[in-house]
């Protein structure tokens, strides 16, 4: 992991540029924010840019942590206690914009239809009726390490969290593949389209938020998602080099392969990641950027208190091509895929 502290300076500028960019823009989901963001972006400090620049270019280190930007608690307020409630709220639009700003130096943020209602930007707070689930508005289940929509194949090279709160020190897990140990035959098998993976609970009809038409029910947007659930198509867990292979794998979401030496090699995988997944634990401030080809991530489990005290991150996923979307989305300038 490689970590990169502000300095008084650094956040000096950037506060001066959040002043700026508030006052002519309501939020970071505006399209008159977004179709410039990658211009306002080379705004920020100098020593800022040049670290994401080496992150997405030189693949030395899988994760990236910008640490150093103070927020203020008053101005905060309380956790959010629903989904809508953080959607209505205009309380964390400052942390928003700088999110933005740092995830465009990556490439172009990317949201879901079928995700979050449709956000650039995610809200992940606990809420009391998701406690048991495998989602990452959940809290007392495990979030089994994965990549971000691993399901999909436009999903983001990078899913990057900004910590509003996190007083519990709440852990997320992370593991670089470049940490797990793999022999050739595995790395042949992993490279396999022998595998499938089902989209997770976060895509489902069932989480729908902000996704009804007029007469009350949801809309069509679910419709190929229900169809990848029925009937998921055979794709590799590697590609890229054979040295140093890209991974795409959700355990929890996915099937066993009929392919039995297959199966064995991901069996071995899971556990190498097992014994070698390490707990990071993010501080209020701190914006973590992983390398979604690169790296799994996933989060401890906790017992939330449901007081406005718990932990708050922001969520965000970044493609460095956004073209390879343009089937799926309305318009050239959409950020939303369908």
């Amino acid at each position: 992991m490689t970590r990169f502290v502000l300095s008084e300076d650094d956040v000096n500028i950037i506060r001066h540029l959040l002043s700026e960019l508030t006052a002519q823009h309501q939020h970071p989901d505006d399209s008159s924010f977004l179709n410039n963001v990658t211009v306002y972006a080379q705004e920020l400090p100098r020593g800022v840019r040049m670290a994401m620049n080496e992150f997405r270019l030189a693949e030395k280190s899988a994760v990236l942590v910008i640490s150093g930007f103070p927020i203020d608690e008053d101005s905060l307020g309380p956790t959010p206690s629903s989904l809508e409630d953080a959607r209505m709220s205009s309380r964390s639009v400052r942390e928003e914009f700088l999110f933005a700003l740092l995830a465009s130096l990556l490439g172009d943020i990317i949201g879901w239809r079928t995700q979050h209602g449709g956000r650039i930007i995610h809200d992940v707070f606990p809420i009391k009726a998701h406690a048991q689930e495998q989602i990452g508005t959940g809290s007392e289940q495990l979030i089994w390490w994965h990549t971000e929509d691993a399901f999909h194949e436009l999903r983001g090279d990078y899913v990057g969290l900004m910590c509003l709160r996190n007083p519990d020190a709440i852990a997320t897990t992370i593991c670089p593949l470049s940490c797990v140990p793999l022999t050739k035959k595995q790395t042949n098998l992993l490279f396999m389209p022998v595998f499938t993976i089902r989209p997770d609970e976060s895509h489902q009809r069932k989480n729908a938020v902000g996704l009804e038409v007029a007469n009350g029910e949801p809309d069509g947007d679910f419709d190929h998602i229900e169809e990848m659930l029925r009937n998921p198509r055979k794709v590799a867990l590697f590609s890229g080099s054979q040295d140093s292979p890209y991974i795409r794998i959700d355990p929890y979401f996915m099937d066993p392969s009929a392919n039995s030496e297959a199966q064995e090699a991901v069996c071995q995988l899971i556990q190498a990641i097992d014994q070698r997944i390490q707990k990071v634990v993010l501080a209020q401030g701190d914006v973590c950027f992983i390398d979604n080809y690169r790296a799994v991530h996933g989060r401890k489990s906790f017992k939330a208190r449901f007081d406005g005290t718990d932990r708050w991150l922001k969520r965000i996923n970044v493609t460095r091509d956004l073209r390879k979307s343009r089937s799926q989305r309305s318009d050239a300038l959409s950020r939303i895929i369908a």
